[in-house]
Protein backbone atom coordinates (compact mmCIF):
# COMPACT_ATOMS: atom_id res chain seq x y z
CA UNK A 1 0.00 0.00 0.00
CA UNK A 2 1.41 3.38 -0.95
CA UNK A 3 1.59 6.07 1.64
CA UNK A 4 -0.38 9.26 1.09
CA UNK A 5 0.66 12.69 2.22
CA UNK A 6 -0.54 14.06 5.52
CA UNK A 7 -1.57 17.18 3.63
CA UNK A 8 -4.27 15.39 1.63
CA UNK A 9 -7.64 17.05 2.39
CA UNK A 10 -9.41 13.71 2.62
CA UNK A 11 -7.90 10.35 3.40
CA UNK A 12 -9.39 6.90 3.63
CA UNK A 13 -7.20 4.00 4.64
CA UNK A 14 -8.27 0.38 5.16
CA UNK A 15 -5.89 -1.82 7.12
CA UNK A 16 -6.72 -5.49 7.20
CA UNK A 17 -9.08 -6.73 9.88
CA UNK A 18 -8.68 -3.55 11.94
CA UNK A 19 -10.67 -1.59 9.39
CA UNK A 20 -8.96 1.63 10.33
CA UNK A 21 -10.72 4.69 8.92
CA UNK A 22 -8.58 7.80 8.81
CA UNK A 23 -10.33 10.93 7.62
CA UNK A 24 -8.99 14.45 7.80
CA UNK A 25 -11.51 17.28 8.10
CA UNK A 26 -10.49 20.84 8.86
CA UNK A 27 -7.20 19.90 10.46
CA UNK A 28 -8.74 17.32 12.80
CA UNK A 29 -8.05 13.66 12.17
CA UNK A 30 -10.74 11.27 13.30
CA UNK A 31 -9.66 7.65 13.54
CA UNK A 32 -11.66 4.65 14.39
CA UNK A 33 -10.96 0.93 14.44
CA UNK A 34 -12.82 -1.78 16.23
CA UNK A 35 -11.04 -0.93 19.49
CA UNK A 36 -11.09 2.87 19.40
CA UNK A 37 -13.87 5.34 20.30
CA UNK A 38 -14.52 8.72 18.67
CA UNK A 39 -14.79 10.95 21.73
CA UNK A 40 -15.20 14.23 19.88
CA UNK A 41 -18.37 13.59 17.86
CA UNK A 42 -21.85 12.12 18.32
CA UNK A 43 -23.67 11.16 21.52
CA UNK A 44 -21.70 11.09 24.76
CA UNK A 45 -23.38 8.89 27.37
CA UNK A 46 -23.34 5.67 25.31
CA UNK A 47 -19.67 6.23 24.46
CA UNK A 48 -18.86 6.97 28.09
CA UNK A 49 -20.47 3.68 29.08
CA UNK A 50 -18.67 1.84 26.27
CA UNK A 51 -15.36 3.35 27.40
CA UNK A 52 -15.96 3.04 31.16
CA UNK A 53 -17.35 -0.49 31.27
CA UNK A 54 -14.13 -2.27 30.22
CA UNK A 55 -12.23 -0.06 32.68
CA UNK A 56 -14.65 -1.00 35.46
CA UNK A 57 -14.41 -4.67 34.57
CA UNK A 58 -10.61 -4.41 34.45
CA UNK A 59 -10.50 -2.88 37.92
CA UNK A 60 -13.07 -5.29 39.31
CA UNK A 61 -11.30 -8.30 37.83
CA UNK A 62 -7.98 -7.08 39.20
CA UNK A 63 -9.51 -6.79 42.65
CA UNK A 64 -11.17 -10.18 42.29
CA UNK A 65 -7.79 -11.68 41.56
CA UNK A 66 -6.34 -9.73 44.49
CA UNK A 67 -9.22 -11.02 46.57
CA UNK A 68 -8.17 -14.53 45.60
CA UNK A 69 -4.77 -13.65 47.08
CA UNK A 70 -6.38 -12.57 50.31
CA UNK A 71 -8.90 -15.42 50.42
CA UNK A 72 -6.24 -18.06 49.80
CA UNK A 73 -3.98 -16.56 52.47
CA UNK A 74 -6.82 -16.08 54.96
CA UNK A 75 -8.26 -19.57 54.52
CA UNK A 76 -5.05 -21.59 54.16
CA UNK A 77 -2.37 -19.58 55.98
CA UNK A 78 -4.29 -18.00 58.87
CA UNK A 79 -5.25 -14.58 60.24
CA UNK A 80 -1.66 -13.45 60.85
CA UNK A 81 -0.72 -14.01 57.22
CA UNK A 82 -3.91 -12.24 56.16
CA UNK A 83 -3.00 -9.29 58.37
CA UNK A 84 0.56 -9.33 56.95
CA UNK A 85 -0.64 -8.98 53.36
CA UNK A 86 -3.23 -6.36 54.32
CA UNK A 87 -0.78 -4.23 56.25
CA UNK A 88 1.22 -3.62 53.06
CA UNK A 89 -1.65 -2.24 50.95
CA UNK A 90 -1.45 1.39 52.03
CA UNK A 91 2.36 1.40 51.93
CA UNK A 92 2.53 -0.04 48.43
CA UNK A 93 0.09 2.65 47.32
CA UNK A 94 2.27 5.36 48.89
CA UNK A 95 5.38 4.06 47.13
CA UNK A 96 3.79 3.62 43.69
CA UNK A 97 1.10 6.25 43.27
CA UNK A 98 3.39 9.13 42.36
CA UNK A 99 4.55 7.26 39.26
CA UNK A 100 1.07 5.93 38.50
CA UNK A 101 -0.21 9.50 38.70
CA UNK A 102 2.40 10.55 36.15
CA UNK A 103 0.85 8.02 33.73
CA UNK A 104 -2.28 10.21 33.80
CA UNK A 105 -0.15 13.00 32.35
CA UNK A 106 0.88 10.67 29.52
CA UNK A 107 -2.78 9.79 28.95
CA UNK A 108 -3.85 13.45 28.77
CA UNK A 109 -1.02 14.50 26.45
CA UNK A 110 -1.43 11.50 24.14
CA UNK A 111 -5.21 12.01 23.90
CA UNK A 112 -4.73 15.67 23.00
CA UNK A 113 -2.18 14.92 20.25
CA UNK A 114 -4.21 12.01 18.92
CA UNK A 115 -7.46 13.99 18.61
CA UNK A 116 -5.74 16.91 16.89
CA UNK A 117 -3.93 14.64 14.40
CA UNK A 118 -0.38 15.44 15.53
CA UNK A 119 1.25 12.13 14.56
CA UNK A 120 4.90 12.97 15.25
CA UNK A 121 4.10 14.44 18.66
CA UNK A 122 1.92 11.43 19.51
CA UNK A 123 4.68 8.97 18.61
CA UNK A 124 7.31 10.82 20.63
CA UNK A 125 4.93 11.03 23.61
CA UNK A 126 4.42 7.25 23.48
CA UNK A 127 8.15 6.48 23.43
CA UNK A 128 8.92 9.01 26.16
CA UNK A 129 6.15 7.58 28.37
CA UNK A 130 7.25 3.95 27.96
CA UNK A 131 10.89 4.83 28.69
CA UNK A 132 9.78 6.76 31.78
CA UNK A 133 7.74 3.74 32.91
CA UNK A 134 10.77 1.44 32.63
CA UNK A 135 13.08 3.81 34.54
CA UNK A 136 10.53 4.50 37.29
CA UNK A 137 9.79 0.77 37.65
CA UNK A 138 13.48 -0.03 38.20
CA UNK A 139 13.78 2.79 40.75
CA UNK A 140 10.72 1.52 42.63
CA UNK A 141 12.10 -2.02 42.72
CA UNK A 142 15.21 -0.81 44.57
CA UNK A 143 13.20 1.48 46.87
CA UNK A 144 10.91 -1.38 47.86
CA UNK A 145 13.77 -3.80 48.49
CA UNK A 146 15.67 -1.33 50.68
CA UNK A 147 12.96 0.50 52.63
CA UNK A 148 10.11 -2.03 53.10
CA UNK A 149 11.06 -3.12 56.62
CA UNK A 150 11.73 0.43 57.81
CA UNK A 151 8.41 1.72 56.45
CA UNK A 152 6.48 -1.11 58.11
CA UNK A 153 8.19 -0.40 61.43
CA UNK A 154 7.31 3.30 61.18
CA UNK A 155 3.67 2.29 60.64
CA UNK A 156 3.71 0.29 63.85
CA UNK A 157 3.19 -3.10 62.24
CA UNK A 158 2.92 -5.70 65.05
CA UNK A 159 5.93 -7.95 65.67
CA UNK A 160 3.95 -11.11 64.92
CA UNK A 161 3.31 -10.10 61.29
CA UNK A 162 6.16 -7.77 60.29
CA UNK A 163 8.46 -10.53 59.00
CA UNK A 164 5.76 -11.83 56.64
CA UNK A 165 4.81 -8.28 55.61
CA UNK A 166 8.42 -7.43 54.74
CA UNK A 167 8.90 -10.59 52.70
CA UNK A 168 5.69 -9.94 50.76
CA UNK A 169 6.60 -6.34 49.96
CA UNK A 170 10.15 -7.14 48.83
CA UNK A 171 8.99 -9.83 46.41
CA UNK A 172 6.09 -7.65 45.23
CA UNK A 173 8.42 -4.76 44.38
CA UNK A 174 10.57 -6.98 42.17
CA UNK A 175 7.65 -6.82 39.72
CA UNK A 176 7.55 -2.99 39.65
CA UNK A 177 9.10 -2.60 36.16
CA UNK A 178 6.38 -4.87 34.73
CA UNK A 179 3.70 -3.08 36.75
CA UNK A 180 4.76 0.36 35.52
CA UNK A 181 5.12 -0.68 31.88
CA UNK A 182 1.63 -2.17 31.87
CA UNK A 183 0.07 0.92 33.46
CA UNK A 184 1.76 3.38 31.10
CA UNK A 185 1.01 1.19 28.09
CA UNK A 186 -2.65 0.92 29.11
CA UNK A 187 -2.73 4.73 29.57
CA UNK A 188 -1.65 5.16 25.93
CA UNK A 189 -4.39 2.79 24.76
CA UNK A 190 -6.99 4.65 26.86
CA UNK A 191 -5.89 7.90 25.21
CA UNK A 192 -7.08 6.59 21.82
CA UNK A 193 -10.30 5.18 23.25
CA UNK A 194 -9.16 1.57 23.61
CA UNK A 195 -10.13 0.05 26.94
CA UNK A 196 -11.04 -3.41 25.63
CA UNK A 197 -7.62 -4.90 24.93
CA UNK A 198 -6.21 -4.02 28.40
CA UNK A 199 -9.24 -5.87 29.80
CA UNK A 200 -8.42 -8.98 27.77
CA UNK A 201 -4.80 -8.87 28.93
CA UNK A 202 -5.86 -8.47 32.54
CA UNK A 203 -8.12 -11.51 32.32
CA UNK A 204 -5.24 -13.62 31.05
CA UNK A 205 -2.76 -12.40 33.68
CA UNK A 206 -5.36 -12.58 36.45
CA UNK A 207 -6.23 -16.20 35.74
CA UNK A 208 -2.51 -16.99 35.81
CA UNK A 209 -2.21 -15.15 39.15
CA UNK A 210 -5.11 -17.06 40.72
CA UNK A 211 -3.78 -20.42 39.54
CA UNK A 212 -0.28 -19.66 40.83
CA UNK A 213 -1.67 -18.53 44.20
CA UNK A 214 -3.51 -21.77 44.74
CA UNK A 215 -0.54 -23.82 43.55
CA UNK A 216 2.13 -22.04 45.61
CA UNK A 217 0.10 -21.48 48.80
CA UNK A 218 -2.14 -24.55 49.00
CA UNK A 219 0.11 -27.16 47.35
CA UNK A 220 3.62 -25.91 48.13
CA UNK A 221 2.73 -24.09 51.40
CA UNK A 222 4.74 -20.98 50.50
CA UNK A 223 2.44 -18.68 52.52
CA UNK A 224 2.74 -14.94 51.67
CA UNK A 225 5.80 -15.54 49.47
CA UNK A 226 3.69 -17.69 47.15
CA UNK A 227 1.08 -14.95 46.80
CA UNK A 228 3.75 -12.35 46.04
CA UNK A 229 5.47 -14.54 43.43
CA UNK A 230 2.13 -15.17 41.71
CA UNK A 231 1.52 -11.43 41.57
CA UNK A 232 4.93 -10.69 40.02
CA UNK A 233 4.50 -13.38 37.35
CA UNK A 234 1.02 -12.09 36.44
CA UNK A 235 2.37 -8.52 36.18
CA UNK A 236 5.04 -9.77 33.79
CA UNK A 237 2.39 -11.43 31.61
CA UNK A 238 0.19 -8.30 31.41
CA UNK A 239 3.28 -6.18 30.66
CA UNK A 240 4.33 -8.40 27.74
CA UNK A 241 0.82 -8.39 26.30
CA UNK A 242 0.33 -4.60 26.37
CA UNK A 243 3.80 -3.93 24.91
CA UNK A 244 3.09 -6.49 22.17
CA UNK A 245 -0.17 -4.67 21.43
CA UNK A 246 1.57 -1.30 21.07
CA UNK A 247 4.33 -2.87 18.95
CA UNK A 248 1.82 -4.40 16.53
CA UNK A 249 -0.41 -1.33 16.37
CA UNK A 250 -0.59 0.78 13.23
CA UNK A 251 -0.44 4.53 13.25
CA UNK A 252 0.93 7.17 15.58
CA UNK A 253 0.93 5.12 18.80
CA UNK A 254 3.00 2.28 17.40
CA UNK A 255 5.88 1.31 19.71
CA UNK A 256 9.40 0.65 18.44
CA UNK A 257 11.97 -0.29 21.07
CA UNK A 258 14.76 1.28 18.99
CA UNK A 259 13.02 4.66 19.40
CA UNK A 260 12.78 4.53 23.20
CA UNK A 261 14.01 7.80 24.60
CA UNK A 262 13.06 10.57 26.98
CA UNK A 263 12.48 13.90 25.25
CA UNK A 264 12.39 16.76 27.70
CA UNK A 265 9.72 18.70 25.77
CA UNK A 266 7.14 15.93 26.21
CA UNK A 267 8.40 14.86 29.63
CA UNK A 268 7.77 18.39 30.92
CA UNK A 269 4.18 18.35 29.65
CA UNK A 270 3.58 14.88 31.08
CA UNK A 271 4.91 16.06 34.44
CA UNK A 272 2.79 19.23 34.40
CA UNK A 273 -0.36 17.11 34.62
CA UNK A 274 1.01 13.88 36.06
CA UNK A 275 3.17 15.11 38.96
CA UNK A 276 0.33 17.00 40.74
CA UNK A 277 -1.97 13.99 40.19
CA UNK A 278 0.70 11.66 41.53
CA UNK A 279 1.43 13.88 44.54
CA UNK A 280 -2.29 14.10 45.27
CA UNK A 281 -2.67 10.33 45.17
CA UNK A 282 0.51 9.77 47.16
CA UNK A 283 -0.40 12.22 49.92
CA UNK A 284 -3.93 10.79 50.16
CA UNK A 285 -2.41 7.34 50.51
CA UNK A 286 -0.10 8.67 53.20
CA UNK A 287 -3.26 9.66 55.09
CA UNK A 288 -4.55 6.12 54.46
CA UNK A 289 -1.28 4.78 55.83
CA UNK A 290 -1.81 6.90 58.96
CA UNK A 291 -5.28 5.41 59.17
CA UNK A 292 -3.74 1.95 58.74
CA UNK A 293 -1.41 2.65 61.65
CA UNK A 294 -4.44 3.64 63.75
CA UNK A 295 -6.10 0.34 62.81
CA UNK A 296 -2.86 -1.49 63.70
CA UNK A 297 -3.19 -0.16 67.25
CA UNK A 298 -6.28 -2.38 67.67
CA UNK A 299 -4.25 -5.55 66.94
CA UNK A 300 -4.15 -8.28 64.26
CA UNK A 301 -7.92 -9.02 64.40
CA UNK A 302 -8.82 -5.44 63.47
CA UNK A 303 -6.05 -5.46 60.84
CA UNK A 304 -7.48 -8.58 59.24
CA UNK A 305 -11.00 -7.07 59.32
CA UNK A 306 -9.70 -3.89 57.70
CA UNK A 307 -7.89 -5.94 55.04
CA UNK A 308 -11.07 -7.74 54.04
CA UNK A 309 -13.25 -4.59 54.22
CA UNK A 310 -10.69 -2.56 52.30
CA UNK A 311 -10.69 -5.14 49.54
CA UNK A 312 -14.48 -4.81 49.22
CA UNK A 313 -14.09 -1.05 49.41
CA UNK A 314 -11.68 -1.29 46.51
CA UNK A 315 -14.43 -2.57 44.21
CA UNK A 316 -16.28 0.71 44.75
CA UNK A 317 -13.13 2.72 44.08
CA UNK A 318 -12.20 1.08 40.77
CA UNK A 319 -15.78 1.41 39.51
CA UNK A 320 -16.03 5.17 40.08
CA UNK A 321 -12.40 5.65 39.08
CA UNK A 322 -13.28 4.18 35.69
CA UNK A 323 -15.74 7.05 35.21
CA UNK A 324 -13.07 9.54 36.32
CA UNK A 325 -10.61 8.08 33.79
CA UNK A 326 -13.31 8.35 31.11
CA UNK A 327 -13.99 11.98 32.01
CA UNK A 328 -10.30 12.82 31.78
CA UNK A 329 -9.79 11.09 28.41
CA UNK A 330 -12.96 12.53 26.84
CA UNK A 331 -12.16 16.02 28.17
CA UNK A 332 -8.56 15.76 26.89
CA UNK A 333 -9.57 14.91 23.35
CA UNK A 334 -12.28 17.58 23.22
CA UNK A 335 -9.87 20.11 24.68
CA UNK A 336 -7.49 19.22 21.88
CA UNK A 337 -10.14 20.11 19.26
CA UNK A 338 -11.50 23.10 21.30
CA UNK A 339 -15.05 21.81 21.85
CA UNK A 340 -15.94 23.65 25.06
CA UNK A 341 -19.67 22.84 25.14
CA UNK A 342 -18.93 19.16 24.67
CA UNK A 343 -16.46 19.28 27.57
CA UNK A 344 -19.26 20.60 29.82
CA UNK A 345 -21.62 17.86 28.63
CA UNK A 346 -18.95 15.22 29.30
CA UNK A 347 -18.66 16.29 32.95
CA UNK A 348 -22.43 16.36 33.53
CA UNK A 349 -22.91 12.91 31.99
CA UNK A 350 -19.99 11.60 34.04
CA UNK A 351 -21.54 12.93 37.28
CA UNK A 352 -24.79 11.10 36.47
CA UNK A 353 -22.94 7.90 35.59
CA UNK A 354 -20.64 8.07 38.63
CA UNK A 355 -23.56 8.59 41.03
CA UNK A 356 -25.56 5.71 39.53
CA UNK A 357 -22.63 3.30 39.72
CA UNK A 358 -21.30 4.28 43.16
CA UNK A 359 -24.66 4.49 44.93
CA UNK A 360 -25.82 1.14 43.55
CA UNK A 361 -22.60 -0.67 44.44
CA UNK A 362 -22.31 1.12 47.79
CA UNK A 363 -25.78 0.02 48.88
CA UNK A 364 -25.04 -3.51 47.69
CA UNK A 365 -21.80 -3.65 49.70
CA UNK A 366 -23.60 -2.36 52.80
CA UNK A 367 -26.57 -4.73 52.70
CA UNK A 368 -24.53 -7.81 51.75
CA UNK A 369 -21.42 -6.91 53.78
CA UNK A 370 -21.70 -9.88 56.14
CA UNK A 371 -21.90 -12.41 53.30
CA UNK A 372 -19.07 -10.74 51.39
CA UNK A 373 -16.76 -10.72 54.42
CA UNK A 374 -17.35 -14.44 54.98
CA UNK A 375 -15.64 -15.04 51.64
CA UNK A 376 -12.41 -13.76 53.20
CA UNK A 377 -12.51 -15.31 56.65
CA UNK A 378 -14.62 -17.44 58.97
CA UNK A 379 -13.37 -15.68 62.11
CA UNK A 380 -16.45 -13.94 63.65
CA UNK A 381 -14.33 -11.25 65.33
CA UNK A 382 -12.66 -10.35 62.04
CA UNK A 383 -16.06 -10.24 60.30
CA UNK A 384 -17.46 -7.93 62.99
CA UNK A 385 -14.57 -5.50 62.55
CA UNK A 386 -15.12 -5.53 58.79
CA UNK A 387 -18.84 -4.80 59.14
CA UNK A 388 -18.08 -1.90 61.47
CA UNK A 389 -15.79 -0.35 58.85
CA UNK A 390 -18.17 -0.91 55.89
CA UNK A 391 -21.05 0.78 57.72
CA UNK A 392 -19.46 4.23 57.28
CA UNK A 393 -17.70 3.91 53.92
CA UNK A 394 -20.05 2.25 51.44
CA UNK A 395 -23.43 4.00 51.05
CA UNK A 396 -21.96 7.55 50.97
CA UNK A 397 -19.27 6.50 48.49
CA UNK A 398 -20.93 8.49 45.69
CA UNK A 399 -19.41 11.54 47.42
CA UNK A 400 -15.94 10.12 46.78
CA UNK A 401 -16.84 9.56 43.13
CA UNK A 402 -17.84 13.20 42.64
CA UNK A 403 -14.81 14.37 44.63
CA UNK A 404 -12.45 12.56 42.20
CA UNK A 405 -14.45 13.39 39.07
CA UNK A 406 -13.92 17.16 39.14
CA UNK A 407 -10.09 16.95 39.32
CA UNK A 408 -10.31 14.41 36.46
CA UNK A 409 -12.07 17.00 34.29
CA UNK A 410 -9.53 19.65 35.25
CA UNK A 411 -6.61 17.35 34.40
CA UNK A 412 -8.20 16.79 31.00
CA UNK A 413 -7.87 20.55 30.46
CA UNK A 414 -4.24 20.41 31.52
CA UNK A 415 -4.96 21.96 34.94
CA UNK A 416 -3.79 19.72 37.74
CA UNK A 417 -2.00 21.89 40.33
CA UNK A 418 -4.88 23.64 42.12
CA UNK A 419 -7.14 20.56 42.42
CA UNK A 420 -4.14 18.73 43.89
CA UNK A 421 -3.74 21.37 46.60
CA UNK A 422 -7.47 21.41 47.39
CA UNK A 423 -7.65 17.60 47.56
CA UNK A 424 -4.74 17.55 49.97
CA UNK A 425 -6.29 20.25 52.14
CA UNK A 426 -9.79 18.77 52.09
CA UNK A 427 -9.04 15.04 52.27
CA UNK A 428 -5.66 14.72 53.93
CA UNK A 429 -6.05 17.74 56.20
CA UNK A 430 -9.39 16.52 57.53
CA UNK A 431 -8.09 13.00 58.17
CA UNK A 432 -4.95 14.22 59.94
CA UNK A 433 -7.03 16.43 62.23
CA UNK A 434 -9.38 13.50 62.78
CA UNK A 435 -6.67 10.92 63.52
CA UNK A 436 -4.46 13.06 65.78
CA UNK A 437 -7.00 15.50 67.20
CA UNK A 438 -10.31 13.66 67.63
CA UNK A 439 -9.61 9.92 67.45
CA UNK A 440 -7.51 9.70 70.65
CA UNK A 441 -10.60 10.87 72.58
CA UNK A 442 -13.02 8.51 70.80
CA UNK A 443 -11.06 5.32 70.19
CA UNK A 444 -13.24 3.04 68.06
CA UNK A 445 -13.18 1.74 64.52
CA UNK A 446 -16.55 3.38 63.85
CA UNK A 447 -15.37 6.85 64.82
CA UNK A 448 -12.11 6.39 62.91
CA UNK A 449 -13.88 5.66 59.62
CA UNK A 450 -16.44 8.46 59.90
CA UNK A 451 -13.50 10.59 58.73
CA UNK A 452 -14.00 9.21 55.20
CA UNK A 453 -17.40 10.77 54.33
CA UNK A 454 -16.57 13.95 56.26
CA UNK A 455 -13.37 14.48 54.22
CA UNK A 456 -15.17 13.71 50.94
CA UNK A 457 -17.87 16.34 51.53
CA UNK A 458 -15.37 19.04 52.51
CA UNK A 459 -13.25 18.32 49.44
CA UNK A 460 -16.25 18.39 47.07
CA UNK A 461 -17.11 21.93 48.20
CA UNK A 462 -13.53 23.08 47.56
CA UNK A 463 -13.32 21.35 44.16
CA UNK A 464 -16.62 22.81 42.88
CA UNK A 465 -15.43 26.33 43.67
CA UNK A 466 -12.12 25.62 41.94
CA UNK A 467 -13.80 24.15 38.86
CA UNK A 468 -16.03 27.20 38.40
CA UNK A 469 -13.10 29.59 38.11
CA UNK A 470 -10.80 27.30 36.10
CA UNK A 471 -13.56 26.43 33.61
CA UNK A 472 -14.29 30.12 33.09
CA UNK A 473 -10.61 30.81 32.37
CA UNK A 474 -10.15 27.79 30.06
CA UNK A 475 -13.25 28.58 28.01
CA UNK A 476 -12.15 32.21 27.64
CA UNK A 477 -8.70 31.08 26.48
CA UNK A 478 -10.03 28.55 23.95
CA UNK A 479 -12.71 30.83 22.51
CA UNK A 480 -10.21 33.67 22.28
CA UNK A 481 -7.82 31.65 20.10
Amino acid sequence: MSKRSNTDPHRFILWGSFKLINIKWGGVILKNNKYEIDMCNGSIMDKLISFSLPLMLSGILQLMFNAVDIIVVGQFAGSESLAAVGSTTALIAVFTNLFIGVSLGANVLAARFYASGKHKEMSETVHTAITLALVSGIIMAFVGLIFSRLALEIMGTPDNVIAHSTLYMRIYFLGMPFFMLYNYGAAILRAVGDTKRPLFYLIISGVANACLNMLLVIVFHMDVAGVAIGTVVSQCISCILVLRCLYRSEGSYQLRFSKLTIKSFYLKQIFQVGIPAGIQSTVINISNALLQSSVNSFGSIAMAGYTAANNIFGFLYVSVNAVTQSCMSFTSQNYGVRKTKRMDKVLMDCIILSFAVSFTLGCGAYFFGDKLLRLYTSDPDVIQCGIEILAYTTVPYFCCGIMDLIPGALRGMGRSGVPMILSIIGTVGTRIVWIFGLFPHHRSLSFLFISYPVSWIITIILQVICYYFVRKKVHKTILGM
